[in-house]
């Protein structure tokens, strides 16, 4: 690449970071949204996991291996393009919300389960003496706790969905790397827009890995 070319492709960046900016709400908002819901539904999965009912596990658990074991962007093309041959028809951010959700809530069960089983058992056996129940003693003793454990995996798992929402361009949503490929239509000069593309891809996570390293501290300092 000579230093014209490298002109033009800086240039071509530059001009298309007004574009990209402005979908990068739309971005935020599907990873925000995403794990806003699934965090919930993860919970609940965890539970479920956790549970003495064999059927309930046994459900959950397949609910787990189904969504860590199938590549997200077929799980999209399921809730998107499968569901209408069952009569369910989704607008694309609908869709796309769905998908990343019920993808995001299967990692976050993991990661509860596991905080929650961190947790030593004799804490619950002295909670249960001083008179509180299983509800109370989740609420007031595990979870606080867990929710220390659990920190760094879920901040893992919101920087991978930044950069997941990518995938939801597939059904139409004009998201940062749509709104760079629009670009690339009008401009037919590629290089530059994804290069901005992903430049902000990485701004962002930096940043949420900043966020996370501030909370972990001070969670640390709060045990």
């Amino acid at each position: 690449m000579n230093t014209e070319q490298l002109q033009l492709v800086l240039q071509s960046a530059w001009t298309s970071l007004p574009t990209l900016l402005g979908a990068l709400p739309v971005t935020l908002g599907f990873a925000l949204g995403a794990m806003l819901l699934g965090l919930p539904l993860g919970f609940l999965v965890a539970l479920a996991r956790l549970s003495r009912l064999g059927w309930v596990r046994g459900l959950s658990s397949l609910y787990v291996s189904f969504i860590r074991g199938t590549p997200l962007l077929v799980q999209i093309f399921v809730i998107y393009y499968g569901l209408p041959s069952l009569g369910i028809t989704l607008n694309p951010i609908a869709g796309g919300v769905i998908a990343l959700t019920l993808n995001a809530a299967a990692y976050l069960s993991e990661t509860i389960r596991a905080a929650i089983l961190s947790i030593p058992r004799g804490q619950r056996e002295a909670a249960t003496s001083l008179g509180l129940n299983a509800g109370q003693t989740m609420r007031l003793i595990v979870l606080p706790q867990a929710a220390r454990v659990a920190l760094p995996s879920m901040s893992n798992t919101l920087i991978g969905l930044v950069k997941d929402t990518s995938l939801v361009s597939v059904i139409t949503v004009v998201e940062l790397l749509r709104s760079a490929q629009l670009v690339i239509a009008r401009t037919f000069e590629p290089f530059g827009p994804y290069l901005a593309a992903a430049l902000i891809y990485w701004a962002v996570s930096s940043l949420l890995e900043v966020v996370q390293r501030v909370l972990e501290r001070r969670f640390s300092r709060g045990s």
